[in-house]
């Protein structure tokens, strides 16, 4: 049965491509061609690592299926890059331009879910793909592809590298993959993320920081001797209400929010050690860091009223998405060609009934080629480490519909699409727009210059530091 689905599905992709092809010239037509011909595996793929859901620094099963599929068809391997087991780089070509494209495959935990319209775990408790990530890694994999065979058969000259990149929801493992300098001979990167909508994405994102903060105290008998302790539970609680309060005196821009991992074991301890994880954001770096810093003086000052010790550990900090214009309009006028995404009734009724699941309207799914928006200075949404990779190479950036208007995004609505044929047709599509924009720049020198151009002049004066404090935590689980 999922055999006869897929080839339909191919069907149906096939049926669109000839009615919009005519639209593309001969590059661009056989960059599609490519996409679709890899299309059924590429979907498979995807399945795949839907159904495995790897969380961060877990995804061996997921990375070795992205990889081996990239290996089987021409590329050089290198696993394991910046002492991450599950980040590697696939290679093919050789000489300038260099062009990269991300795939991100880690699951989120908690969020496992059938491809049903309603609420329906697979394994209660476990991992899912709440932000598309399967779709992620196979897609850009299809666009590599397609570059990696037209410059096989001589329509484009250059090197394009995929990059397989762990922990993007947990601990950001592009940010150790730049510190290693994997990007240095990159001239042009091209990402997507799956979305409720498709546009070439000029927004930027939010700047975060990402710390642990611990107390240390004495236990006691908490009511034989409790004036013998001295609670890291208290600390805790100090520090938690330090930050609400400290929520109405910052920008609007700026977010706080914290886990508390934690508190003490039992009820009759007083408890010895606390631990909470906390992150910070804001739409600049820059604006960001103050936040942090006041954060890390109110830890000492809990631990202060308290009369326990205590120690601030930073994990890892990402800078704001570096937007590029420039190249922003190579993807849209891809977009425009390619036209929206098509969906049968049965589609339509399942997005309906996944809105009618979460309490939103009814309005089905939205694949019109938005027009080209202005960038805002504070777009608001989430943070990525996509960000660190801008800082470092001018990026161009894509989100494609994969799921219906207004889902909760990190939700199993977005996990029951990713597994069926509207996030498959979402994957699809994205390799097509990728692909086509990257084979522009492999064709014009003057574009990939204008790209940089822009890329450094938003840039400015400020050198990009990576915030990290030793190698990837891949054994903090």
């Amino acid at each position: 049965m999922k055999k006869v689905y897929i080839i339909l599905l191919s069907f149906l992709l096939t049926t669109h491509l000839v009615i919009s092809q005519s639209k593309l010239n001969k590059l661009q037509s056989d960059i599609v061609s490519s996409v679709e011909k890899h299309s059924e595996n590429l979907i498979n793929i995807s399945d795949q690592i839907w159904r495995l859901a790897e969380t961060a620094f877990n995804e061996h099963e997921s990375s070795k299926i992205l990889s081996d599929y990239a290996e089987k068809n021409g590329f050089s391997i290198e696993k394991g890059v910046a002492g991450m087991p599950t980040a590697f780089i696939a290679t093919y070509g050789q000489g300038k331009p260099v062009i990269g494209v991300l795939g991100e495959f880690d699951a989120l935990p908690g969020l496992s879910q059938q491809t049903e319209p309603v609420k329906s775990p697979i394994t209660e408790g476990g991992a899912g793909h709440g932000c598309g990530h399967n779709m992620f890694g196979s897609g850009s994999l299809g666009a590599a592809i397609a570059i990696k065979e037209m410059i096989e058969q001589g329509k484009i000259s250059g090197t394009i590298k995929f990059f397989g990149t762990p922990s993007e929801e947990k601990y950001f493992g592009k940010i150790w993959m730049v510190e290693a300098g994997l990007w240095d001979d990159v001239d042009v990167n091209i990402s997507w993320h799956p979305g409720a909508n498709t546009e070439a994405d000029v927004q930027s994102s939010l700047a975060l920081i990402d710390f642990k903060v611990e107390f240390f105290g004495q236990a006691a008998h908490a009511s034989a001797d409790p004036w013998n302790g001295r609670s890291a539970s208290d600390a805790l609680e100090l520090y938690t209400t330090g930050i609400n309060y400290y929520r109405e005196h910052v920008k609007p821009t700026v977010r706080m929010h914290y886990h508390i991992q934690d508190a003490g074991k039992v009820v009759n301890v007083v408890p010895d050690y606390s631990k909470i994880w906390i992150r910070s954001r804001d739409t600049k770096r820059s604006g960001m860091m103050p936040v942090y810093n006041r954060l890390v003086e109110m830890a000492e000052g809990a631990a202060i009223l308290a009369d326990v010790d205590y120690k601030v550990s930073l994990i890892s900090g990402i800078y704001e998405v570096l937007v590029n214009r420039t190249g922003g309009q190579v993807m849209q006028d891809n977009l425009e060609l390619l036209g929206p995404i098509e969906y049968t009734d049965e589609e339509i009724a399942f997005a309906k009934k996944i809105q009618e699941s979460t309490n939103k309207p009814t309005l089905g799914i939205d694949s019109k080629i938005k027009p080209l928006r202005k960038t805002l200075d504070h777009p608001g949404g989430g943070s990525t480490d996509v960000g660190d990779v801008s800082w470092n190479v001018p990026n161009i950036n894509l989100s494609v519909t994969t799921a219906p208007i207004d889902t909760p995004w990190h939700s199993w609505a977005v996990v029951a699409c990713g597994g069926m044929s509207i996030g498959h047709k979402g994957m699809v599509y994205s390799a097509k727009a990728m692909a086509m924009t990257m084979s522009d720049l492999y064709k014009s020198p003057k574009l990939i210059n204008e790209i940089k151009k822009e890329y450094r002049e938003r840039k400015g004066d400020e050198i990009y530091e990576a915030m990290i404090d030793g190698p990837a935590p891949i054994d903090d689980n």
